[in-house]
């Protein structure tokens, strides 16, 4: 490549002018260090994008999109992730002799004559933008460390007695502390809420949940798994001698620049002990985030029910659906309130500005029912409760909404309607029930059929019993490496919304069944059943006949 200033190449593809090259040139003496193209794009004399195809243009490279290129894992473990971040270069594809490398600055010629000396290959460059590249060294690089890190951990001859007791805070290179932090990190960059470490007669598996899908990882000998059963329980602050009782802790780490709570639950099994890591800092994009994820009629008639001075608000769903992600983004717009708000976790996920937050405390006697009493003891507004789990809490928390408060809380059901049956289970009675409940949402997540390698396929004979004679055709998961061979990649929320109203008050006391307040939530409010808003994103071609079937069988 014949070196040219960046500044005349763009001037001749007619993206700025000979004024705004001197006025760059007069910033880079006042900045030194700073290349002229980044200082361009710093002024907003022109754009990343802009400045790239202009590269492309007049060195004849292709410009890439790594999100959706087939990257080769084993590629990227050429470059050490100290010189790809260095250089901001990335190995996606190799053959015997060359190695295709991505890089924002075609015209770094020392980091490629870096790369080259380390690889021993030549390079194709490919080009991409600087955020997009990024990214992607942190992801594919979490995944080369991690394998190593088990790898080495799978070779490595060490007692299993001598690990337990030896590894602590300082042994930063033991193998079993670096596959464990690598698992971490690796869960942290592919969005994981789970990391499963489970104990089998012959081997140790490693899986993740990704999208609430379990996926396979990684293989570790068995003779591994105790010791890094040690490590977690150390850095959990639990009891490493105790190994015939389940044992819950929690710790905290640092990935990049991002802090991230873990949650810890250890469990005793015939084969060895099961640790489930949860990790508590979950970067997943929501859809529609400025209506909590709810679609334009179902966000009004839940803001309507938030509007209420007193009251108690449900949400409801199985575990991992995402009710306490909608209640954090709900108490961070009600905290803009002149209001105060208390909220009583088992665990807090995440620190909310203006929230008094309080995490329960088993072991201390501090339960739901202890520390909700002592919050209405605390002039609050808005009380939030993790989660309803028992008669006591139940009771107190519809004592807190009749006299005054406005009480969100969760709670497990099938539908919004369920809500009711569930809390005449707990001993609620029914006139307390109709006289306290402002609303019930009940919420699921669905998983987005994969963008890449979704297909259409026409609707099967069996799907026309379930199906609205206007779906004729619905996409079919595959699976393929952006995916992790799942055929999904990301969830999208969907909601049933009942109000209650004076009618379902009537209903709720005089004991109405599910089916008839159900039917008439229909017809008389509009509303939407969770099967009817998941036959919904079929019909859009978001999701797939076998997520409809998942709720439509719990509907």
């Amino acid at each position: 490549m014949k070196n040219i200033p960046i500044g005349e190449l763009l001037k001749e593809s007619g993206y700025i002018t000979e004024e705004q090259i001197q006025k760059a040139l007069a910033y880079q003496k006042e900045n030194r260090g700073k290349r002229l193209g980044a200082i361009l794009i710093e002024l907003g004399f022109v754009t990343e994008r802009q400045t790239l195809e202009a590269l492309a243009k007049r060195f004849d490279l292709p410009i890439v999109d790594l999100g959706n290129y087939e990257v080769d894992i084993e590629a990227v473990a050429k470059i050490p992730k100290q010189l790809a971040e260095k250089y901001h270069m990335l190995a996606i594809k190799q053959d015997e002799q060359s190695l295709t490398v991505a890089t924002n600055d075609p015209l770094d010629f020392y980091g490629f004559e870096d790369v080259k000396q380390v690889t021993g290959m030549d390079l194709e460059t490919v080009l991409s933008e600087k955020g997009v590249l990024q990214g992607a060294i942190n992801y594919f690089y979490s995944e080369v460390s991690a394998k190593r890190a088990a790898q080495k951990a799978n070779t490595t001859s060490v007692e299993i007695d001598e690990i337990d007791l030896d590894i602590n805070e300082e042994d930063g290179d033991a193998p079993i502390v670096n596959l464990l932090n690598s698992l971490v990190a690796r869960g942290y960059s592919v969005n994981a809420s789970d990391i499963h470490v489970e104990p089998f007669e012959t081997q140790s598996n490693i899986r993740m949940r990704i999208d609430g899908t379990i996926v396979d990882y990684v293989t570790l000998q068995k003779s591994l798994h105790a010791s890094l059963i040690a490590r977690i329980k150390i850095i959990s602050d639990l009891d490493i001698a105790e190994r015939r009782i389940p044992q819950d802790g929690h710790f905290k780490t640092k990935i990049g620049d991002t802090y991230v709570n873990v949650r810890v639950s250890v469990i005793p099994t015939v084969f060895g002990e099961k640790a489930v890591l949860r990790l508590l800092a979950s970067r997943g994009s929501i859809d529609y985030p400025a209506t909590y994820g709810m679609l334009d009629e179902d966000y009004e008639k839940f803001s309507s029910m938030l509007q209420s001075p007193n009251g108690i608000l449900y949400l409801t769903g199985p575990t991992g659906s995402g009710k306490t992600t909608t209640l954090y983004m709900v108490l961070e717009e009600l905290s803009k309130r002149q209001v105060n708000i208390s909220t009583i976790e088992d665990p807090v996920e995440k620190n909310l500005p203006k929230i008094n937050q309080m995490q329960t405390n088993n072991m201390a006697g501090l339960t739901f029912e202890v520390g909700l009493r002592a919050l209405l003891r605390q002039d609050p507004d808005i009380i939030m409760v993790g989660e309803t789990r028992d008669s006591e809490t139940a009771a107190i928390s519809i004592r807190a909404a009749i006299t005054g408060h406005l009480v969100l809380s969760t709670l497990h059901t099938n539908n919004a309607a369920a809500t009711v049956v569930r809390l005449i289970d707990m001993g609620m009675e029914p006139y307390m029930i109709a006289s306290s409940l402002v609303g019930v949402v009940a919420q699921r997540l669905m998983r987005k059929v994969c963008k890449h390698c979704g297909t259409q396929r026409p609707v099967s004979q069996r799907e026309r019993a379930f199906l609205r004679d206007e779906i004729q055709v619905v996409q079919e998961a595959h699976g393929c490496t952006r995916c992790n061979n799942t055929g999904y990649s990301g969830r999208i929320a969907i909601h049933e919304i009942l109000m209650i109203d004076e009618q379902v008050r009537k209903m709720i006391t005089a004991g109405s069944s599910v089916e008839e307040i159900v039917e008439y939530g229909i017809r008389e409010q509009g509303m939407y059943t969770l099967a009817s808003r998941a036959e919904q994103l079929v019909a859009e071609g978001v999701t797939t006949v076998e997520e409809l079937l998942k709720i439509a069988y719990y509907s």
